[in-house]
């Protein structure tokens, strides 16, 4: 991917939501009578759940394993409680502990996206690679959110723009030393901090565009772009606004590059949970190559359980974005 694609990525998450059209579909009514479904043996009896429905309140999510009852059944569920037997962590170092429940799979409705989108700014906040540093700020615009000083949150200013497309042209034209060498001006915390800089120049020094490669450098500048850029959207969501402000292109990308840092181990420990968590809330917030990434996570119980429904879930959510071909295999 050309880094003029990315920038084309970003302005389509920024402006697209992550989940699918409304369905049109029958709803169930009221009325209908509720049917429980049971297998029995000579010694075990358990519960068989019908499938949910979008839309239907009603019904609980299905259960692909459903929980034998009877002694069996009473001791998995205790066995589960005192950790016997061999078990996947669900908890990560680079995940904060207090991150409100969202629900796992594919936000669905707007209410959803945004939910995620808080969770998002709180698990970028949160990340102990590296401290927050904070965004800068122009005049404010009416039609933006605004803090308590009247100024807008913003990733950087015109002339930062302007510096990031010259930037651009100098990679695309293959001068990587002059092109990455304007991203890490751009980028430092101490000057510009321009978040979308600090994501191509976190890339520049994973790939050794036109410098030594340093993953530990490249997961730091990638760890400041998305803290900087989800402490402008969570003035943007605290404003009022729903699917965030003008960073939420940033935001995304960037949790996604760090995502497939904790997946490879680029810089840091491999940490299958934190790559799934960054995996799954960029994918709702719109990002095609996270619900297809998020997607295999389930598929490979890489980072949580398997979950063929989930992973199945997210591939067709691609697929309805444009990315077809990993939805065309399933």
């Amino acid at each position: 991917m050309t880094l003029k694609d990315l920038l084309k990525k970003k302005e389509k998450i920024r402006d697209e939501g992550g989940f699918p059209p409304a369905s049109s579909g029958p709803t169930l009514s009221p009325d209908v009578p509720e049917f429980t479904f049971m297998r029995t043996t000579t010694t075990t009896e358990s519960i068989i759940e019908p499938p949910s429905f979008p839309g239907d309140p009603t019904r609980q999510p299905p259960l692909l394993s459903p929980e034998p009852q009877g002694k069996l059944g009473r001791f998995r569920r205790l066995s589960g409680v005192l950790h016997f037997g061999r078990s996947r962590s669900s908890s990560s170092a680079n995940v904060p502990q207090n991150l409100p429940e969202v629900g796992e799979g594919v936000a669905r409705t707007e209410d959803d996206e945004a939910k995620w989108e808080k969770r998002a700014t709180l698990l970028a906040k949160g990340n102990t690679i590296s401290q927050t540093t904070t965004p800068n700020y122009e005049m404010a615009d009416p039609m933006q959110a605004t803090d308590t000083r009247g100024k807008k949150p913003s990733v950087g200013t015109s002339s930062d723009e302007v510096n990031i497309q010259e930037a651009i042209r100098l990679h695309e034209s293959g001068n990587l030393e002059a092109s990455t060498a304007m991203f890490g001006k751009l980028a430092d915390p101490n000057g510009p901090n321009n978040a979308l800089s600090q994501v191509l120049y976190g890339l520049a020094l994973r790939h050794g565009w036109g410098c030594e490669p340093n993953p530990q450098r490249a997961i730091q500048y990638l760890s400041y772009a998305a803290s900087n850029s989800a402490e402008v959207e969570s003035l943007a969501l605290g404003a009022g606004l729903k699917k965030g402000g003008v960073a939420k292109g940033e935001l995304v990308l960037a949790m996604y590059e760090l995502a497939n840092c904790f997946r490879n181990g680029w810089g840091i420990k491999k940490d299958p949970v934190a790559a799934k968590q960054y995996y799954e809330t960029a994918a709702n917030l719109g990002d095609t190559d996270a619900m297809n990434e998020v997607a295999w996570c389930y598929l490979e119980g890489f980072g949580t359980k398997k979950d063929k429904f989930k992973a199945a879930q997210f591939l067709r959510l691609a697929e309805t974005k444009g990315s077809k071909t990993l939805g065309n295999t399933w």
